[in-house]
């Protein structure tokens, strides 16, 4: 339920969608029951513009990563458009997005607040937005879907067999499905740095977050993994941990996993993990990926 409804806080209470929750109960099945009004049709107008690199942020919107908007800039209207914060500050707004505070040092010239349940101090200037669950992202997807977004598409389809793929440890074809989706979904200016390679990663294992928990910059042992995996409960599947490397090895990025001890953020998990290594070359453009197994006993 938490992942089909939740995902809007607010002073830390999760908000479900309350319709969604009872045609849920009522039809005994998860499902996208959001219901089409005008703005359904207002959110594939505004995402189908291009402002600014819209376009490339929606695609990390839809793969489950997190972007940066300046929520200052909206002029409070549906009209006024002339960046892509502003077609996003408007999407938080109707409830298509959800928010998260950027923290920032105390001494900075922007505008903050306190947040007094941890100290920690926030710019207001800019939050985080994010897709607040599987059903909204849905609504995203059926947007695009016939919209020229062929390559997304595409990489959303066959995201399935690349996880089957990588659970059989079949590293030269999961390499090799990961570059496409690199390459198909990353402007040619944007492509040679680490958050076009995450954001291609996410969008590549899409299908996972159907039987999978997937958490971005998991804390972890000693540091933050990239991504994990965590297999919802009866789903028999092994957990995963990817490491992303740019420009290094993918030997390194399996060797950080184990020295970091990124596998003791599975405290509660018992079974198989796949350790999976991704290293990125930018001089040849090479993806390679290798993929060892371990065991979690209780």
């Amino acid at each position: 339920m938490k992942k089909w409804y939740d995902g809007y806080v607010v002073n830390g209470t999760s908000i479900y969608n309350p319709k969604s929750v009872v045609e849920a109960i009522m039809r005994g099945t998860f499902s996208n029951y959001w219901t089409k009004t005008e703005t359904y049709e207002a959110l594939k107008l505004y995402i189908l513009m291009d402002l600014d690199g819209l376009r490339e942020k929606v695609e990390c919107l839809i793969s489950g990563e997190r972007i940066s908007v300046n929520t200052l800039k909206y002029q409070n209207d549906m009209t006024t458009f002339e960046s892509a914060d502003d077609v996003l500050a408007l999407l938080i707004h109707l409830g298509y997005l959800t928010t998260a505070p950027v923290f920032a040092d105390i001494d900075t010239d922007a505008e903050i607040f306190t947040d007094n349940s941890n100290n920690s101090v926030a710019d207001m200037s800019s939050v985080e937005c994010m897709i607040p669950n599987s059903e909204v992202r849905q609504e995203f997807i059926n947007c695009i879907e016939d919209s020229g977004w062929k390559n997304v598409i595409e990489a959303i389809r066959n995201s399935e067999e690349l996880l089957r793929l990588t659970i059989a440890g079949d590293e030269n074809a999961v390499a090799q499905r990961i570059a496409k989706v690199h390459r198909d979904n990353a402007s040619a200016l944007q492509y040679n740095n680490e958050t076009s390679l995450s954001c291609a990663i996410s969008l590549a294992y899409y299908a996972a977050k159907k039987n999978y928990t997937v958490i971005r910059e998991m804390p972890a042992g000693k540091g933050f993994a990239d991504l994990v995996f965590i297999p919802d409960p009866g789903y028999s599947k092994p957990a995963m941990i990817i490491e992303l490397k740019w420009d290094k090895s993918v030997e390194t990025a399996l060797d950080q996993i184990q020295r970091q001890k990124y596998t003791d953020c599975l405290e509660r998990f018992t079974g198989e993990i796949l350790l999976v290594g991704v290293n990125y070359d930018k001089e040849s453009k090479e993806h390679i990926c290798k993929i060892e197994r371990c065991r979690k006993n209780r």
